[in-house]
């Protein structure tokens, strides 16, 4: 088994590097990474459901979906990630707990006594400290690889992931897998935690616990292809919106000229139907900017755009109100 510390912290390139270690690699892998205030969302999730855009938005928060199923979950660096690669044999179902067994007797090392619980959680004193996801891959020369990774909340900003996994859900419908939520507590807060106090030192101090070998970090070479993936898949919209399920969503704001409400459908972040009513005056044939907007993804820039003469059919509105209404 091939260990490595990644101490990066840009989340579209370490959710790069486990596809990368997956495709590329040709031994078993365990890594230990962090990332910067991020959310990752499950592989079958709608990103729309999952998130508050607002709240992440303004505090620089990323959107990464990750080639596992299950739940949306908060990183920050004071989130300690770990992951398990194997080989799995042909027909090999997905099993949690040999994995989440590794992490436990680890966490008892620093005085914590946890145990799996449910299906993917790792608890301790009746809270949650770990999530845990994993899938079969199917490389491209026909080989099955097993990805597990978890999280660890050792002093995570617990503020803002209840604010960033807060979504607006009043008024969408969503054919996604829908998050569960828990109590959630950090490690280093905990009675009888006895270890680092960072995070980083934690990171450091885990890996070299559940390590069955030196210690190594991702290869120059390594950091190029995986940079290369992050930029083309992890770090697009396509990706991490615009693979998100078929849902409706509504939203109304009152602005000086008029309450606007807006209602559409989408598939793949791609709006396929939209009615726009209000008390606005018009001064166009809304139905001709309804008709346009189909075709149109939920991106910031493409709705400004696509909004750009909002004010030959709404008098007084500007393409920035009509697009922060999304």
């Amino acid at each position: 088994m091939r260990v490595i510390y990644n101490d990066g912290l840009d989340p579209f390139f370490n959710l790069a590097a486990e596809e990368y270690l997956l495709e590329n690699g040709a031994t078993d892998y365990f890594m230990v990474w962090r990332n910067a205030k991020s959310v990752i969302i499950g592989k079958n999730q709608n990103a729309y459901g999952e998130i508050n855009a607002e709240f992440c938005e303004k505090n620089g928060i990323s959107i990464v979906r990750r080639l596992t199923g299950g739940g949306a979950v908060f990183h920050d660096p004071g989130n300690v990630n770990f992951t398990f690669i194997t080989d799995a044999e042909e027909g090999e179902s997905i099993n949690f707990y040999p994995f989440m067994e590794k992490i436990t007797a680890a966490l008892s090392e620093f005085g914590i006594e946890a145990r799996a619980n449910g299906r993917n959680d790792i608890e301790a004193d009746g809270f949650k400290i770990s999530g845990n996801a994993q899938c079969v891959y199917n490389c491209r020369d026909g080989r099955k690889r097993l990805l597990h990774h978890g999280t660890l909340l050792f002093s995570a900003d617990m503020a803002s992931l209840a604010g960033a996994l807060n979504p607006k859900k009043e008024k969408l419908e969503s054919k996604g897998i829908k998050s569960v939520r828990s109590r959630v507590a950090n490690i280093s807060k905990m009675e009888g935690y006895r270890g680092p106090d960072s995070a980083e030192e934690f990171a450091c101090a885990l890996v070299e616990k559940c390590a069955e070998g030196a210690v190594t970090r991702i290869t120059p070479e390594e950091a190029a292809a995986i940079g290369d993936m992050a930029e083309r898949k992890y770090s697009a919209w396509e990706w991490n919106f615009g693979e998100s399920p078929r849902f409706s969503d509504s939203a109304v704001a009152r602005f000086p000229f008029g309450t606007v409400e807006i209602t559409y459908t989408a598939r793949k972040g791609i709006i396929e139907e939209i009615k726009i009513q209000g008390d606005f005056f018009a001064t166009g044939d809304i139905f001709l900017l309804e008709r346009g907007l189909a075709g149109t993804s939920l991106e910031k820039k493409e709705l400004l755009s696509a909004f750009s003469d909002v004010n030959k059919y709404i008098h007084g509105a500007s393409a920035e109100d009509i697009a922060n209404m999304f």
